[in-house]
């Protein structure tokens, strides 16, 4: 017992924060989040359960490591543009980029709340590209969490989507529409039988983005009334 103990404290001793967490993103790919456990991981990395909880308290540590790491190269290659609605499209799309990376990536930010080195410099940058668009800083907090709401909630679906259930949702549709009574679902079949998840993430996008143009053009013209 003894000798086991003095064994995991070399392995503790040697194994690197940095190292667990990058070793548990690519446990993550392997079993998804519902299979990721603190005792599965110490076996991956051949190490006593002990040995992790020296880095990390309790498992919710270990996911908000692990979602700091998963937006670690967010926002590095931003477009150097005047046109703050094209380097925010450009963000969002690439903090998608960064959580379909991983396996269930989408969940395990959503079910973290972070303030470590990535994700406040994310948010930096984030809140940067919105000051530039001139609306209040009210309307420019509460655009930050809507494009962080539904990057998170469309990943997830999308994730979700696999192969089993497309085919039983094919057979659902075949089966039910079209129907008289259904006109409106009949009349939109085609495109319900479309899972081009691109298409509809940046249809979406550029509808947030346009409403907070919109707000901004309302803004500045409010502002250039009252200079007058």
């Amino acid at each position: 017992m003894a000798r086991d103990v003095e064994q995991a404290g070399r392995k503790q001793a040697h194994l690197k924060r940095e190292t667990v967490v990058q070793a548990a993103l690519n446990l993550l790919n392997d079993v998804g989040l519902e299979g990721l456990t603190m005792r599965r991981l110490a076996d991956h990395l051949g190490v006593q359960v002990a040995a992790l909880y020296w880095h990390f308290k309790n498992k919710q540590e270990l996911l908000n490591a692990m979602a700091d790491a998963m937006i670690a190269d967010w926002g590095r290659d931003l477009p150097d543009d005047e046109d703050w609605a094209h380097r925010l499209q450009a963000g969002v799309q690439d903090l998608r980029r960064c959580l379909l990376a991983y396996r269930d990536g989408a969940r395990v930010l959503a079910d973290t709340y972070v303030a470590e080195e990535n994700t406040l410099r994310c948010a930096e940058i984030l809140c940067e590209i919105l000051v530039q668009s001139g609306c209040p800083p009210a309307s420019i907090f509460n655009a930050g969490w809507t494009m962080l709401y539904y990057v998170i909630g469309l990943t997830i679906e999308e994730q979700a989507f696999h192969t089993s259930v497309d085919s039983a949702y094919q057979r659902i549709l075949a089966a039910a529409l079209p129907s008289p009574q259904y006109p409106m679902l009949s009349m939109f079949q085609p495109y319900l039988e479309n899972y081009d998840f691109d298409a509809r993430f940046n249809y979406g996008l550029n509808l947030i983005i346009e409403g907070l143009r919109q707000e901004s053009n309302k803004s500045m013209k409010e502002d250039g009334s009252a200079e007058q």
